[in-house]
């Protein structure tokens, strides 16, 4: 049995190697892809996990010695197939927790993540495979990140393009909303921009403010806002 930290981390680590294999950035939506050939520095997990580089590193001894890391010196660590598998099933209770709180417990999209991280480590197989049954097998949570199959390969990637990267004119559905807090999820809501509204890019301001117009009218987000929000259905008016 692994602890809830030991997952915590193997979570971690397994985000850092898709960014760094899809070149994502701290600031970028994530993309999902094959990620075992990246190898991720310490000073990077003890970053993500807020810890000091010394306790990522007794942590790593202990998850070495059960074979879930593989570390070389000065090149970083990577997962094993066994280290990714249960990362990525770590990530399906969670995104599929979050889609069974918002759509069966009416909670708001913007609340769900940090009852899926308390909640993640601990349900079964057998509770795990009654939530997607209920659910309908839902592809995507709430934010629209792709829940991992049973089968616990990486998601294919959601499609779209990041909201910064559009144009003046563009009309777009939002497919994805990165969650990095949930007070800046709770702004977007406010602010009508969460996943399936339907926005127009309306300015794009030259020191970084993306404004769009939706339901609840006209909207300025800052650009590390906007980075955050993949869209897709872009209607290209530019020549």
């Amino acid at each position: 049995m692994l602890s809830d930290v030991m997952e915590d981390y193997l979570k971690a680590i397994y985000l850092l190697q898709r960014d760094a294999a899809t070149g994502t950035t701290s600031g970028d939506p994530p993309s999902e892809a094959p990620v075992r050939a990246e190898r991720v520095s310490t000073s990077a997990i003890a970053e993500r996990m807020e810890v000091t580089p010394p306790t990522v590193t007794s942590m790593l001894d202990k998850l070495e010695e059960r074979s879930l890391v593989e570390r070389e010196k000065y090149k970083g660590v990577r997962l094993t197939r066994e280290g990714e598998t249960v990362a990525i099933e770590v990530i399906r209770h969670h995104r599929l927790i979050e889609a069974y709180l918002a759509e069966a417990l009416d909670y708001e999209w913007t609340d769900v993540h940090e009852e899926a991280d308390r909640l993640e480590h601990h349900i079964s197989e057998r509770f795990e495979a009654r939530i997607a049954e209920a659910l309908g097998d839902p592809t995507v949570d709430p934010h629209g990140d792709p829940i991992p199959g049973t089968d616990l390969a990486p998601p294919e990637d959601v499609p779209g393009h990041r909201l910064d990267e559009c144009e003046v004119g563009d009309r777009v559905v939002v497919q994805r909303v990165r969650h990095r807090t949930d007070e800046e999820l709770r702004y977007l809501a406010e602010a009508g921009v969460a996943p399936g509204t339907e926005l127009e890019v309306a300015e794009i301001a030259p020191f970084g403010m993306v404004t769009v117009t939706g339901e609840t009218g006209r909207q300025s987000l800052p650009a590390e806002v906007a980075r955050q929000i993949r869209v897709a259905g872009v209607a290209v008016t530019r020549e």
